[in-house]
């Protein structure tokens, strides 16, 4: 009875191990097709950015559906740029989480409001930006001149792009939107 015990045991662990690495993986390159539909900036993404020379910027609130932070415009830059200062010449403001107050963005331009419920598979709930919301976030996300987008490996005080390339911020909420449009 005790190597039943033992077996099961050692198989939940291996389990719990295994669904803990799969919720910190990157999400899917490629957007499902039962997602949230695209906002004005991210359905402008794709035109903008053939006509930026320096860096396409596009904030798109993809799940919470929050016009009042969606924006797409460019920033003139010459060499490679910390993204930090793109969103700051862009006038976009981010404001970081408790532990990561300069790599992530927990609100941008004011979204999510602290007062605001957002909804997802489990209920709601409101961003108080002290880590703790493990259903919803502001991903991150970067496209090469001549490429497809990609989830970034940095954060936003680390990351530096070049003059060709776009950078999204798109609200993802139970992992949909999973990525932005092309």
């Amino acid at each position: 009875m005790t190597n039943i015990r033992t077996a099961a045991a050692s198989s939940l662990a291996a389990a719990g191990l295994l669904f803990s690495l799969a919720a910190c993986s990157a999400p899917a390159a490629e957007q499902p097709a039962a997602s949230a539909p695209a906002t004005t900036a991210a359905a402008s993404s794709a035109a903008a950015s053939e006509n930026c020379d320096g860096v396409q910027v596009i904030v798109d609130s993809g799940a919470l559906k929050q016009d009042a932070a969606n924006t797409s415009t460019c920033v003139d830059v010459t060499e490679p740029t910390v993204a930090s200062e793109i969103l700051d010449e862009a006038d976009i403001k981010t404001e970081g989480t408790a532990k990561y107050p300069t790599s992530f963005a927990c609100r941008v331009n004011g979204v999510p409001a602290e007062d605001f419920d957002i909804k997802h598979k489990g209920g709601t709930l409101r961003e108080a930006c002290d880590d703790k919301n493990t259903v919803s976030y502001w991903a991150l996300w970067v496209k090469p001149a001549a490429g497809t987008w990609g989830y970034a490996q940095e954060g936003l005080d680390s990351l530096k792009l070049n003059p060709g390339e776009s950078l999204e911020l798109l609200y993802t909420v139970d992992g949909e939107p999973a990525a932005p449009k092309a």
